[in-house]
């Protein structure tokens, strides 16, 4: 069986999203920062029945990112199925007039080189395979830029731009490139933003393969 690749794996949308492809035969390659945090979120997916390792990397790190994910094609197999969905920094969210160009550097590192980073290790593989679905998840600033979250509005739209690229280019090949637009807070027992309705959403998204931009809930809800 093939793998998912989850970049900025955690105990709410990340596990969502692991325990959900884990049901359909996936294993998982879980990579974050923490290493302890993905380990033990491994540990209770082996558990429940679905192979899943953890990897530790900075998406800061390019080269760190794309080691972890060589060796995780190295231990479970070929990545089918790419998430980018790391949550940004607090640092990342300044008042436009308070932004500087230094204070750009994070943002950018974490949503336009991690991403350029990790699909370029995983590309080979998916054209190997035939197919493959990457999955952008970003927040509301992607789409409608914010004054006091300026770091993550410039670099959420880059990212995005990206990704449409991607989408763009890479769907002759059998590659599927997707944004799910999630405003505000992930939000457990919510109708449309609970870890584990985002997860189907995604899920949905991968074998659907219709379309690049989809939103969680409406913009204005």
């Amino acid at each position: 069986m093939t793998t998912i690749a989850v970049i900025g794996a955690g105990p709410g949308l990340g596990a969502a999203v692991a325990r959900r492809f884990g049901r359909e035969g996936f294993d998982v390659a879980l990579v974050s920062r923490n290493h302890e945090r993905t380990r033990a979120l491994a540990e209770e997916l082996t558990a429940a029945g679905v192979t899943a390792r953890g990897f530790a990397a900075d998406v800061r790190d390019p080269k760190a990112l794309a080691a972890a994910l060589d060796t995780a094609h190295t231990e479970l197999g070929p990545i089918e199925v790419l998430q980018y969905s790391p949550v940004p920094q607090r640092d990342f969210m300044l008042p436009v007039l308070e932004t500087t160009h230094t204070d750009l550097v994070g943002p950018i590192e974490f949503s336009v080189y991690g991403p350029v980073a990790a699909v370029q290790q995983v590309l080979p593989g998916m054209r190997a395979l035939g197919r493959g679905t990457v999955l952008f998840v970003n927040g509301g600033s992607a789409v409608v830029p914010h004054p006091d979250r300026a770091g993550t509005s410039v670099a959420f739209a880059a990212e995005s731009a990206y990704g449409h690229l991607l989408h763009d280019t890479l769907a002759a090949e059998g590659i599927h490139v997707a944004q799910l637009i999630i405003p505000g807070a992930i939000v457990p027992g919510h109708p449309r933003k609970d870890p584990a309705v985002l997860a189907d959403t995604l899920w949905e998204l991968h074998r659907s393969r219709h379309g690049y931009r989809h939103y969680a809930e409406n913009l204005d809800a």
